[in-house]
């Protein structure tokens, strides 16, 4: 009877030691666009999706195709990205289970005050484009097969203009948007943005926006969850929750609240969209 009523003390306590451990919080994987993550929209929001749901979220900051491909090789489990192109081909392969839209914003290029190839006047995109060419004005460009670099590369295309046949004053870093506007500032040069990421940009005032306002340069984030086919492996179930967040009236309204300078970093989905 002793060793009976010990067992069952023991018993107890372990009962109340375990119910004092929190349970371990889920954790997804998102890959992600960088500027959602550079620009500090991913770290406003999620905190308050994690304090309401428990689901813990490690953001893979990426290039949309990198994003992409992470996605594809079963590294992610949820994705948040901006290149329309390289989306469908993602759908069109059996990935994607849902997609929606849950912010916009819209590109920029931005460059030196004195705008050496004189863009400021145009309101065409490709006009600008073959401004910044027939000048040989120096360019940054990302070449990291990111949203905003095959944005860019489809305006060159749009233009008619083979930009493999560049000079030296066309620079492919390889790199980052944050990389890519400091560079640019350093050297006085052209570089397309996302307004996002730029208006986190500590040093923006050495590169101001130069040329804004053609609809082509609308910007659309899109959530996208998994299809279980391909992806059996995938946290699918708090993945829909956090993609559900995002669309939700609240997480549009966090996604609009994250403003800097007075200004909106991005719009929620349902705000007017420029035509």
């Amino acid at each position: 009877m002793k060793q009976l009523s010990v067992a069952v003390a023991a018993c107890a306590v372990w009962l109340g030691f375990a119910a004092a451990v929190p349970a371990a919080a889920e954790t997804i994987i998102l890959a992600s666009t960088t500027s959602v993550d550079n620009s500090g929209l991913l770290g406003k929001i999620l905190p308050v999706f994690t304090k309401e749901t428990g689901i813990e979220i490690k953001v893979l900051a990426l290039g949309t195709g990198q994003a992409i491909d992470t996605a594809r090789r079963g590294d992610a489990d949820l994705l948040l990205v901006h290149d329309p192109d390289a989306e469908d081909q993602f759908a069109k392969e059996g990935h994607v289970a849902t997609r929606r839209q849950i912010a916009w914003n819209d590109f920029v290029i931005v460059g030196d005050a004195s705008d050496p190839a004189g863009i400021k006047k145009e309101k065409d995109v490709l006009a600008a484009l073959h401004d910044i060419w027939n000048r040989q004005a120096p360019m940054v460009t990302r070449g990291d097969k990111s949203g905003t670099d095959a944005l860019e590369k489809r305006l060159w295309k749009a233009a008619g203009l083979d930009i493999a046949k560049a000079g030296a004053w066309y620079k492919d870093i390889g790199g980052g948007m944050g990389q890519a506007l400091n560079i640019a500032a350093a050297m006085g040069a052209y570089t397309l943005s996302d307004r996002g990421t730029w208006l986190s940009f500590g040093n923006r005032s050495k590169l101001p926006i130069v040329f804004a306002g053609d609809p082509r340069l609308l910007n659309i984030y899109d959530v996208i969850e998994l299809a279980p086919p391909l992806h059996p492996s995938a946290r699918l179930g708090p993945a829909k929750t956090l993609a559900g967040w995002l669309v939700s009236a609240e997480g549009q309204r966090e996604i609009g609240s994250y403003v800097m300078g007075g200004e909106k970093l991005f719009h929620p989905n349902a705000d007017p969209k420029p035509k």
